[in-house]
């Protein structure tokens, strides 16, 4: 579930890829799938996860996440609602003597792809979320999903596009999630809160801790960490690795905004399934690794 553009951009197949990854979430119920049989069950090693884990992303189901739980010592794929049986067949069939190791949960819904920290920013033809203000030196920009900035070149603070925010400085997307754009509007206030919540530092979320996100769409919304370090095929080529898979919801243009504990930044808003009415699961990037990438700072 992305969270990001949610008007498609005319003529650009790759953007219309991504808005669809972008256009929603659905209420996540997760429905275990029993292990392949009985027999398999056993201790596997980290070379046979690993490899479990590479097959899943070799057999390439559109709508599936899943990464390594240490606790059961499987490889958890969470497939949406447009996987079929079949599908599941053939992601066990591509791990081969290694099937036993996934463990399949389905959830409800469809994954796919959703700008101070959450406020509506407005590229040429789509809407996204302003994950947090960050800078080097006296150089400001801001944060957002790699999915919103790929493609985009200037970025407004309104959908009339009258007061222009700055333009696109980086972008990571796929494999990342993050994007960064240079404030060119000295005018503009460039707060280094998320609403009212000061932003002091950032850091790499736990398990089980409980986080708060902020979008344009939906605003703002709580819930708790579940797994890390997940791999999402949303589709189109669109795999993103290493994301933070939460209970928060998020809707269409939620997506880049900020994922937060108290006044730390934990990620910026990817993709997902389900909506704010029914609940979902939403996947985040972390926002640490776009720091480093950019070699900027919050404040």
């Amino acid at each position: 579930m992305r969270i990001k553009r949610t008007t498609p951009r005319s003529g650009i197949s790759r953007h219309s890829r991504t808005l669809a990854v972008a256009t929603g979430l659905v209420a996540a119920v997760a429905l275990a799938v029993p292990a392949a049989s009985a027999g398999e069950a056993r201790a596997y090693s980290a070379a046979e996860l690993a490899a479990a884990s590479d097959a899943v992303l070799t057999a390439d189901v559109a709508g599936t996440a899943w990464g390594v739980d240490a606790r059961s010592g499987q490889v958890v794929v969470t497939v949406d609602s447009t996987v079929s049986r079949a599908e599941v067949a053939e992601l066990r069939q591509a791990a081969g003597a290694n099937a036993g190791a996934l463990k399949i949960e389905r959830t409800s819904g469809t994954f796919r792809k959703y700008i101070s920290g959450g406020d509506a920013t407005y590229a040429d033809s789509w809407r996204c979320s302003l994950g947090f203000n960050v800078r080097n030196g006296s150089t400001y920009y801001f944060l957002t999903a790699g999915h919103c900035t790929d493609g985009a070149g200037t970025w407004w603070a309104n959908s009339s596009k009258t007061t222009v925010l700055g333009t696109t400085h980086g972008s990571s997307f796929p494999g990342n999630d993050y994007g960064i754009v240079r404030y060119t509007n000295s005018s503009i206030a460039k707060d280094g809160t998320v609403g009212g919540q000061d932003i002091t530092r950032a850091a790499d979320p736990t398990v089980g801790q409980s986080v708060t996100r902020r979008g344009s769409t939906t605003g703002t919304h709580s819930g708790r960490v579940t797994a890390l370090n997940q791999t999402v095929n949303y589709g189109s080529g669109d795999v993103v690795r290493g994301l933070i898979k939460t209970t928060v919801c998020a809707e269409p243009g939620d997506s880049g905004g900020p994922l937060y504990s108290g006044s730390t930044a934990l990620g910026l808003t990817s993709g997902g399934s389900g909506n704010c009415s029914s609940g979902g699961t939403t996947f985040f990037q972390p926002v640490t690794e776009a720091l480093r990438a950019y070699n900027v700072s919050v404040y």
